[in-house]
């Protein structure tokens, strides 16, 4: 199965943030700056500044053209399993690592919310997708099982984290 154009729909109008129908290189990294203030790390963290790196490497990746904007139909060309691991899987660690304040791998349920909220999704989707993360029902969610899930959500558009997609305006 391949990722459907609705799910592509929904990620991309997550990171077009002022809905404009282009991704800017501003409002793709401004996640990067989203997610550590909602944590509370500054600019000047080593996490956050690996952060900064590995999303730049994204939108070098994502950006085809290299004229500074992602249309859709870029986006669509782009994104599924090639891309996220190239790109996407160091970034979206990178995230996970800047949520991990004690940095044990896991993430809480409010480390988790607070990374899925910054990343503009609802507190009740994010919540949804922690409950289908957590198998075991310890009360975290590890960063191998976050990871999977996106992949699976960006290359089949079905996922344990597809709660988070559940709105439309988030991933």
């Amino acid at each position: 199965m391949t990722i459907t154009d609705a799910a592509k729909r929904r990620i991309f109008a997550m990171l077009d943030v002022d809905g404009d129908g282009v991704i800017t290189r501003a409002e793709y990294l401004a996640r990067v700056d989203r997610a550590a203030a909602a944590m509370g790390r500054g600019a000047d963290h080593p996490v956050v500044g690996a952060a900064r790196a590995a999303h730049e490497e994204v939108w070098a990746d994502m950006d085809a053209d290299h004229d500074g904007r992602v249309t859709f139909e870029e986006y669509r060309t782009w994104a599924g399993h090639d891309a996220f691991e190239r790109s996407c899987r160091p970034a979206l660690g990178s995230l996970f690592d800047v949520a991990d304040l004690d940095g044990d791998g896991r993430l809480s349920r409010e480390e988790f919310t607070r990374l899925r909220v910054a990343s503009r999704n609802t507190a009740q989707d994010a919540d949804r997708a922690f409950d289908d993360l957590d198998t075991d029902r310890a009360g975290f969610v590890g960063r191998d099982a976050y990871l999977a899930g996106i992949h699976d959500y960006v290359t089949t558009g079905v996922s344990p984290m597809g709660a988070v997609y559940g709105s439309p305006n988030g991933i």
